[in-house]
């Protein structure tokens, strides 16, 4: 079984690797083209029996209406979709919200629905009348469950969070088998598979890349590494227990939390050192979010505790005053327009200590404070971006240190 994602979230993702045993894959169609997004789903779904995607939001929410939609999506691959629909405090009336969903775009094939939150028997055979009246096909429900709780998004997939995750996980799927039609789901949303001629990446002279990847580090797009694993080889390291930097052309430290770990980050002095040495040696390194935060001079956590990093960027990253920062990104640089997502608490101190590289802009097109830095070879800033279609190291060209 290969899981999707519709749009940019990176946790929800590891969720779905936990659940399936497969690592999931984000569709976007905000931060990459069309032909793109089919031929990532043609690309990983062509040997699996099953390929779930998951929704974004409400099904035909979108950054501006329904562009980049869960509808959208399903449109573009051309699949079927499954509702789940809330029934908490509701029977009969579901007809009418079923019936929207079902004809509000002519092209879209809705086929059946789950309902959550069911109080008992007799209350799923009323969703049931509702179903009927529409032409939905009606495929189970999943009873109310207090102890079903998801564990808070900002806890990290700590080996606790992971556990619980787990026995959550099985508690779940014993639900699904049963109260939900299994059987039956898979025969009202089995289509047939069009497998896409792989477009070819631009080839390089082979890359020796470092990656950040561990509990403290774990925001990434699967097909940014899968991407990378075509220019080069590719090491994983891990800034909570190993002592050494790869030896590597360029490092990627991706986001992640390291404010909850930055007391264990901090101990591991030999590893910061040679991050900094490697970075004023004009070592290249791509941070992102979290990956940045590794690289200010410390971490001010919520506890309002400080931890010295590597020491690299001349700011304070914090989270004693903690607010979203939520959105697409997107910016124009070496003639080409790059885009990503934000998504944190923390931020900077003194974040003018650095001039920003370029302007960034939201999905609107309308500027935005956040910035994107860089210190001799080391781009910084808050955006995870995507570059499953794009060469990313050309971001370093065309300023006097070209990376190959």
């Amino acid at each position: 079984m290969q899981p999707f994602k519709c749009g940019p979230d990176y946790i929800d993702t590891q969720f779905h690797t936990l659940a399936s045993g497969s690592q999931s894959v984000n569709l976007d169609t905000w931060m990459a083209s069309e032909e793109h997004v089919r031929e990532v789903y043609s690309r990983y779904g062509a040997d699996s029996d099953v390929c779930v995607t998951e929704g974004v939001m409400g099904l035909f929410d979108g950054y501006d209406r329904m562009k980049g939609s869960t509808a959208e999506i399903a449109m573009l691959i051309k699949v079927p979709v499954v509702l789940v629909v809330n029934a908490s405090s509701t029977a009969y009336s579901v007809a009418a919200l079923l019936f929207g969903f079902k004809h509000f775009h002519p092209q879209l094939n809705v086929v059946g629905v789950v309902f959550n939150q069911v109080s008992s028997e007799s209350h799923y055979r009323f969703l049931e009348e509702a179903c009927r009246e529409v032409g939905i096909v009606s495929l189970g429900y999943m009873p109310k469950n207090e102890g079903i709780r998801v564990p808070s998004r900002h806890l990290g997939l700590t080996l606790m969070v992971k556990r619980k995750m787990e026995s959550l996980i099985e508690e779940v799927a014993d639900m699904v088998q049963a109260y939900v039609d299994v059987d039956r789901l898979l025969e009202i949303t089995s289509v047939s598979f069009t497998i896409l001629p792989e477009k070819e990446n631009l080839r390089r002279k082979p890359m020796k890349i470092a990656v950040a990847y561990d509990a403290a580090f774990n925001f990434v797009f699967r097909e940014n590494i899968d991407g990378l694993k075509k220019q080069g080889t590719v090491s994983f390291f891990s800034p909570l227990k190993d002592k050494h930097l790869p030896i590597a052309d360029w490092v990627y430290l991706p986001g992640g939390y390291p404010e909850l770990f930055a007391s264990r980050l901090q101990r591991n002095k030999q590893l910061m050192e040679e991050i900094k040495t490697y970075a004023e040696r004009d070592g290249k390194i791509l941070a992102e979010c979290g990956g940045m935060m590794f690289l200010t001079q410390s971490i001010v956590t919520d506890k309002r505790k400080e931890y010295p990093m590597c020491g690299v960027l001349p700011f304070k990253s914090t989270m004693s005053q903690a607010h979203l920062h939520l959105g697409y990104r997107s910016m124009d640089m070496q003639g080409e327009t790059w885009k990503g997502h934000e998504f944190h608490y923390s931020e900077l101190e003194n974040p003018e200590a650095l001039p920003s590289m370029a302007k960034l802009k939201n999905a609107k097109g309308k500027e935005v404070d956040t910035s994107i830095y860089r210190y001799k070879n080391v781009i910084a800033g808050y955006t995870h971006w995507y570059w499953g279609e794009k060469d990313i190291f050309k971001l370093w060209e065309n300023n006097g240190t070209d990376i190959y």
